[in-house]
């Protein structure tokens, strides 16, 4: 199981409480993690990442194992320890202004 952490803005966009488990079916990658998100909460399609090119939105950003995974390729595998559920992936919303 793999599990994604939301900002309370998109919890209560797909009515859920703390942290979401999701299955995953091979090697998890940022790509697979938010189709099984999508999937199971389409109230999230579009807020994430553009319906048509599936590009990351400008102001979220993703994390786990303290790394910035915002900027890598959307099918590069997951850290390990996310893969076996014992880090979580954080979707996180970027602060911006001055």
């Amino acid at each position: 199981m793999i599990r994604v952490v939301l900002p309370a803005h998109l919890r209560t966009l797909a009515h859920v409480d703390g942290e979401v488990q999701l299955h995953v079916e091979g090697q998890p990658t940022t790509c697979s993690v938010l189709d099984a998100l999508e999937a199971r909460y389409p109230a999230l399609r579009g807020t994430i990442r553009d319906h048509v090119t599936h590009r990351r939105r400008p102001f979220v950003r993703f994390f786990a194992c303290e790394q910035d995974l915002s900027h890598e390729l959307p099918d590069t595998p997951l850290p390990p320890p996310v893969a076996t559920g014992a880090e979580p992936f954080l979707v996180v919303g970027a602060m911006a202004g001055g």
